[in-house]
């Protein structure tokens, strides 16, 4: 019976009840998408520098954990004394270049090098770089831009020609030769990082002990291990800003369902008066208020969930390079921000109405 009320009292105002259920809806696809971008964007990173085959990581002094946000101070002649290291079997020099124009990251690449330590790439079309002014894209970026081979495209101010197209998922998306990346830097000479490919990956915590006599300054660090800081949790700058926008998702929740309840009551307040009168508590009233919002708010989870899975697949269809990661575990967890949210701003609102005087809400108009 009372869910037959709280059902009526719903469909009684109908544009009243659509926008609250949307609020909720809004708040649920907000911090869906905002936690599956940023948790996309992460692995998507952490899963490319897995795909590289490398066992340890050679970074400047004070390096970020984004490579992307790497410099190249590094001579290259490092390179030559990690070789001679026992238990090393190859080592990569690679130039990292950022590439604002399309927010994305241009490894500058010694093929050969390259090869040695990935087992070289898996070609769609097309083959290796060979002149300077080659490009390599993998097939996720060629997608996201129409390339095909010999398609002309803009880097840095300068012309390069598609002469491969690869398979995703070893390090960067874009790949140029490495002499003409450091030109282009006006950085000859060095690179960024260094990918060293141990004979065995039971020798890495070896190969990186003798690293760090060699090069005591240096962020030296295993693949696996930087993989397991490359969590929301480990990133300062990234967790703020998702909790900054969870927040604001579950405020808008919460002051739309308040304004919300808050109007019901006051419109509604004849009808407490009677259902007062009738000889109804205290916790009858507050009960059927909190009923009617988690009503609201299971609607709005369901709308918001459905519009998240929406939302990724418009996202991954119009930005083919954009990783959006929907899991069950944030869906639950937005799902009880919600309702929280929810019951929170219409508990007001329904003690309010619990504390009328059943004469003085009788005589209201």
């Amino acid at each position: 019976m009372e869910n037959k009320i709280v059902i009526a009292n719903l469909l009684h105002r109908p544009i009243r009840t659509v926008v609250s259920a949307l609020a909720v809806a809004v708040e649920v696809c907000m911090i869906m998408l905002v936690v599956g971008l940023t948790s996309g964007l992460v692995n998507e990173m952490a899963r490319r520098q897995q795909g590289v085959g490398a066992e340890v990581l050679v970074q400047p002094p004070n390096s970020s954990m984004f490579l992307s946000f790497s410099t190249a101070p590094m001579p290259i002649s490092i390179g030559d004394h990690l070789r001679r290291l026992d238990h090393v079997q190859a080592v990569d020099p690679v130039l990292l270049q950022f590439n604002a124009a399309a927010v994305n990251t241009v490894y500058g690449i010694d093929i050969d090098s390259f090869n040695s330590v990935t087992g070289g790439f898996v070609y769609h079309s097309g083959g290796p770089l060979k002149s300077p002014y080659d490009l390599l894209v993998d097939d996720v970026q060629a997608r996201a831009n129409r390339l095909k081979l010999g398609d002309k495209f803009l880097l840095f101010d300068h012309e390069f020609t598609v002469v491969g197209v690869v398979e995703h998922g070893k390090g960067g998306k874009l790949f140029i030769p490495l002499q003409t990346a450091q030109e282009l830097s006006s950085s000859p000479n060095t690179a960024s990082i260094f990918y060293v490919k141990c004979t065995d990956p039971g020798y890495t915590d070896n190969v990186i002990s003798e690293i760090r006599q060699f090069l005591p300054k240096y962020k030296v660090i295993s693949i696996e291990e930087w993989m397991s800081l490359m969590t929301s949790n480990n990133l300062p700058g990234l967790t703020a800003f998702v909790t900054a926008m969870i927040s604001l998702s579950v405020g808008i929740g919460f002051l739309v369902i308040f304004l919300s309840m808050y109007t019901t009551i006051t419109e509604r307040t004849r009808e407490i008066g009677i259902l007062k009168s009738l000889g109804a508590s205290k916790v009858y009233i507050i009960e059927g208020i909190l009923r009617e919002s988690t009503f609201l708010c299971l609607i709005g989870i369901v709308v918001g969930l459905a519009g998240s899975l929406l939302a990724s697949r418009i996202l991954h269809s119009g930005f083919p390079t954009l990783s959006v990661e929907l899991t069950f575990q944030w869906a639950f967890y937005a799902a009880v921000l919600a309702v929280g949210g929810s019951l929170v701003g219409a508990f007001y609102p329904a003690f309010r109405a619990s504390r009328l005087d059943p004469v003085d809400a009788l005589a209201y108009e």
